[in-house]
């Protein structure tokens, strides 16, 4: 969040960001309480002393027989205090009116982050792995279709015990999957990530925290009661991305300098009701309720984060470049950058199958697998995470960044579209085949029951 000051001394700054990242936030009614807040708490110090004074007097006007003075100054000394408690609560009134409108304002963009209205103005920086792709099939076979044909995916049973937007894994495409995220923390740990298990479900404060609440509160799922329901901190939902409950470890805490940089990795399934558009778009596993993540998160001093932003996307790619799949970095103007973050990259990794209107001249579609975001102090600021140099200096927040590293379902996706064979069969890139038994061809399996009959 921002820090009051910073709007207070800064509204043109403030209103910049809300234009620019279309976010409709009533900044004068936040300037006016605060306004009120401050002379509120003026008139209240003011009270307090005026009341010490008067009641020091009450003792000494008793001692000198000055009985009608000093049952005067007890009656001020009354008159006081009831103007103080009116004065408190409505001080504390604004106050809480204040800390929730403060929750509703967005990070201010980094200096350097593109203008833009909405996706179609952000920046393609680069393109990896075009010049040398592999040759596919005439045509190619979407994800959804092969994934069925070959007995590896099953959306119609992971709809029935769970409804729609959930799937199946089974066979080589369950240890497709097992195998991207050992690989990906594999990957990371070689890169200086610790490894963190996290819970699953996360209180109301982690979520506010990270920013998830109280904004996105439809997006998630809820573990008790509905979304629209009236939460406190305690009450949990199922984690969106171990963003939340990693960067949540530390909240309220106070780190050394000597911490930092800190480098947490963490796989987990997400859950979000993503709502999306019927078709092509949502259709297989790209937009899913509950997909597998490798979720990287840092910790670091305020001037390091810019090069630790750079430095976090080219851990990302790595994992790309190790599976020899192409891909574009893609920069965020600020209209599509986000509530919560001051720089965000995109990694889009291509999937031959779906020509979309947006997609590559080489025909299929853009996936977003890696967000990589900058947040500067804001989430640090929300959840009361600073650090000092040593023990005797004061303490100041630190800057959080994390990055996916990565989405795991739709890098299944690019493999069984970009490693798609002639003959139906994907070849399994060589990187993932010492994780997958030494498999370098997923062939599909045999269909379970009636089905297998067919329609004969």
């Amino acid at each position: 969040m921002l820090s009051r000051q910073f709007v207070r001394e800064n509204p043109e700054t403030v209103r910049e960001a809300l234009a620019n990242k279309g976010v409709d936030v009533d900044l004068d009614r936040i300037l006016d309480v605060d306004e009120e807040w401050r002379e509120l708490k003026r008139r209240g110090d003011d009270l307090r002393h005026e009341r010490n004074e008067v009641s020091s007097r009450i003792g000494d006007l008793k001692a000198d027989g000055e009985e009608a003075a000093a049952q005067e100054a007890i009656e001020r000394s009354q008159e006081l205090k009831s103007e103080l408690q009116g004065v408190e609560e409505r001080a504390e009134e604004l106050e809480a009116e204040l800390e929730a409108s403060l929750l509703e304002l967005p990070q201010i963009p980094h200096e350097s982050v593109p203008v833009g209205a909405d996706e179609s103005e952000n920046v393609e920086r680069r393109r990896e792995g075009f010049d040398d792709r592999r040759d596919l099939p005439e045509t190619v076979e979407p994800h959804y279709d092969l994934g069925e044909r070959l007995e590896i995916l099953d959306f119609e049973r992971g709809a029935k015990v769970a409804g729609g937007g959930f799937y199946v894994a089974k066979g080589d495409g369950a240890r497709l999957e097992h195998a991207l995220i050992q690989f990906m923390l594999d990957v990371h740990r070689e890169q200086g990530y610790e490894d963190v298990f996290p819970p699953i479900p996360v209180n109301s404060a982690s979520m506010r925290g990270t920013g998830q609440l109280p904004k996105f509160t439809e997006d998630a799922y809820r573990v008790e009661g509905t979304n629209e329901d009236a939460y406190d901190d305690e009450d949990l939902w199922l984690l969106p991305t171990a963003e939340v409950p990693v960067t949540n470890l530390h909240r309220d805490e106070i780190l050394l300098g000597e911490d930092l940089p800190l480098k947490y990795q963490a796989y987990t399934p997400n859950f979000r009701q993503e709502a999306g558009e019927h078709g092509t778009e949502t259709r297989g596993i790209v937009r899913v309720h509950q997909f597998n993540k490798v979720e990287m998160v840092n910790f670091v001093r305020p001037e390091e984060s810019d090069d630790r932003f750079e430095g976090l996307v080219d851990e990302a790619e790595e994992v790309l470049r190790r599976l020899e799949l192409p891909y574009r970095v893609l920069e965020m103007c600020t209209g599509d950058l986000g509530f919560t973050q001051a720089k965000k990259y995109d990694l889009e990794v291509w999937a031959p199958a779906d020509d979309m209107d947006e997609g590559p001249e080489a025909g299929g579609r853009w996936l977003e697998v890696s967000s990589v975001s900058n947040f500067e102090d804001f989430q640090a600021r929300r959840a009361g995470i600073r650090f000092r140099e040593e023990h005797h200096e004061s303490a100041e927040f630190l800057h959080t960044l994390n990055g996916s590293g990565l989405a795991v379902p739709r890098i299944v996706v690019a493999i069984l579209e970009y490693y798609q064979n002639d003959d139906g069969t994907v070849t399994v890139p060589e990187a993932l085949r010492p994780y997958m038994g030494g498999t370098a061809v997923i062939e599909g399996g045999d269909p379970v029951g009636e089905s297998k009959l067919g329609d004969g």
